[in-house]
């Protein structure tokens, strides 16, 4: 009688307390629908997070309205294949990405995507039975886009947080930022922001789409075929993987200047509340060029290829102690290049803080007119930028005795210092009121002399040329900062809005800066470096109940990141079901 009694509560337990996971399915379904219980309580009895469990009844009622009765939901499946079929599938799987130029992680990315588990180890193994020899060495552009075949990703979804698993990546580096994004409250302001969203990806997924493009730098958005299977740039957008190209276009469509403009005024309150911008600000333009029927566009000066072609010219306001850019902009036009300086001032003060740190405006000649440096002047802005050289101004400075001149040191590239002459005179311009303090520069490595003017009478002439010196050391950095994040050129095809592309390369330009600030001895990479010796790594993701894993490969500089990261393991991440992130060096390469 003892063991009949035994074996009743064996059976017993086997009921209430379930093992299987279709098993557990069941019982907490019928537990929700036909006690009616409510779902929190469901959620606590069966050990499911409450959103694991309502997708869960969600997935459900599709799968009852969709299937019919011969293909129940509780069905018990037996999970793949004959392993000879199973085997025979992976290894045709990698011959054909090794013969499309695919590396051994870049087909461990993809077959991970389609849920078909193989070390990296055995791909080699394949690869080597099958007679391939190692990849030719390539340079980095090469190992990142190699030639892509096309298969059918995964639709976009919002990540499963309540399943445990493990998975790699070859974007690993990117959650290397999800702490600053968290530290500075950046996340909250995207989910102020007027920009759309979706019923399957909200506004902070949308934008994480695109910053995690371009924070890894991804040259085209075309180029879908690798990045949107990797599911490390999914997480890091909070879904399982990235959209499609044509889900980027038409979010684009939807995004207004007007959404853009508020978003960087919201940026710009951040960043003059955490002390991100100084005295000056130094302004500066860039070319996006036009490929296609390019009649309704103007001709602007491109320096990189050293000729005007058809583009549109954007302007860029960078902190030059930070690098923090403050302001871009896409609405220039030649009639109305001149006034772009007081609307950035617009911008600038348009929260009416009565703290603001500006003081001075550092710019080319070519920014405005003596009309509008005039104006600066009653606004009580103090401007250095270069005067224009005409042939008599030349000749007349080359009339100076060279007695006259006197002799400054200031810093120039590589941390060196050059000896220079200056001549200090008072001047006036056409149709600005008043002197004007003019600073005849020779011994600067230029044929002709470099003419700073300013409306500063009281700064230091080694202060002042050092302030304009600054703005050489850094005049192609500002553009070439934002050629990192591949302004999305304009085509007759154009795939995403300039200006919205625009706002979204100064917000990644910034949370590169936002990360080089913790990097001892490498604050003052540009963000190309940063990523080639940081962000530019694979490894392996793990979800777990209340923490996610990222573990990186092997690389020279992983102690320093490690390190850094350490100072963000205790943070939890509200927009990443409330999980900690734990970095750490993986135990395979």
């Amino acid at each position: 009688m003892l063991i009949i009694t035994c074996i009743w509560c064996f059976m017993e337990a086997y009921f209430l307390n379930p093992k299987l996971t279709s098993h557990k399915h069941y019982e907490a379904l019928r537990l929700y629908f036909v006690e009616k219980a409510t779902a929190k309580t469901v959620a606590e009895k069966f050990g499911y997070s409450y959103r694991g469990f309502t997708a869960l009844v969600e997935d459900f009622k599709r799968r009852i309205n969709k299937d019919n009765a011969e293909d129940p939901f509780f069905i018990i499946r037996k999970k793949g294949r004959k392993e000879e079929e199973f085997k025979n599938d992976i290894e045709e799987i990698v011959i054909n990405l090794r013969k499309k130029n695919y590396s051994i992680p870049d087909i461990k990315v993809f077959l991970d995507s389609k849920k078909k588990d193989i070390s990296e180890t055995n791909i080699f193994l394949i690869l080597r039975k099958n007679g391939f020899a190692r990849l030719p060495r390539r340079d980095k552009i090469e190992r990142i886009k190699p030639e892509n075949p096309k298969f059918k990703a995964d639709a976009s979804e919002p990540f499963r947080f309540d399943i445990n698993e493990t998975f790699s990546s070859n974007s690993v580096g990117l959650f290397c930022f999800i702490p600053y994004i968290k530290k500075y409250g950046i996340d909250k302001i995207v989910e102020r922001s007027g920009y759309p969203e979706t019923s399957t990806i909200n506004k902070l997924s949308s934008i994480l789409c695109f910053l995690a493009l371009k924070l890894s730098n991804v040259r085209r958005y075309s180029t879908d075929d690798i990045w949107c299977m990797d599911r490390g740039s999914g997480l890091f957008a909070i879904l399982n993987v990235l959209p499609k190209v044509s889900w980027l276009s038409s979010y684009s469509d939807r995004v207004t200047k007007e959404m853009n403009f508020a978003f960087l005024k919201e940026l710009h309150k951040l960043w003059k509340k955490e002390g991100l911008l100084s005295d000056t600000t130094n302004l500066d333009f860039t070319t996006i060029p036009y490929w296609g029927d390019a009649n309704h566009l103007e001709n602007n000066w491109s320096g990189t290829r050293k000729h005007a072609l058809a583009s549109m010219l954007a302007l860029l306001a960078q902190d030059p102690d930070t690098g923090i850019i403050d302001y871009g902009s896409t609405d220039i036009k030649h009639d109305n290049k001149d006034s772009v300086i007081l609307e950035f001032l617009d911008f600038y003060h348009t929260d009416k803080s009565k703290n603001d740190a500006l003081k001075y405006l550092v710019f080319d000649s070519k920014f405005t007119n003596y009309e509008n440096l005039g104006n600066l002047d009653k606004r009580g802005v103090k401007f250095v930028t270069i005067r224009r050289r005409g042939k008599n101004i030349v000749e007349g400075i080359d009339k100076i005795p060279k007695a006259e001149f006197k002799k400054v040191r200031v810093p120039c590239a590589g941390n060196k210092t050059r000896l220079i002459r200056y001549y200090e005179s008072f001047i006036t311009l056409k149709k600005y009121e008043g002197k004007i303090r003019q600073i005849a520069i020779v011994g600067h490595g230029k044929i002709k002399p470099a003419l700073i003017i300013t409306n500063d009478f009281e700064i230091k002439i080694q202060d002042l040329i050092r302030k304009y010196s600054r703005r050489w050391l850094i005049e192609k950095s500002i553009s070439e900062q934002i050629d990192f994040f591949h302004l999305n050129r304009v085509s007759s095809s154009m795939v995403i809005k300039v200006d919205f592309d625009l706002t979204m390369s100064i917000l990644a330009q910034n949370i590169y800066r936002l990360f080089a600030q913790d990097l001892d001895r490498y604050s003052s990479l540009e963000p190309s470096s940063i990523y080639e010796k940081f962000i530019y790594n694979g490894g392996f993701i793990e979800i777990n109940e209340d923490s996610i894993h990222v573990k990186f490969k092997k690389k020279r500089n992983l102690p320093l990141i490690l390190s850094t990261m350490q100072n963000f393991q205790n943070i939890k991440y509200p927009f990443m079901a409330n999980k900690k992130i734990i970095f750490s060096g993986a135990t395979v390469s």
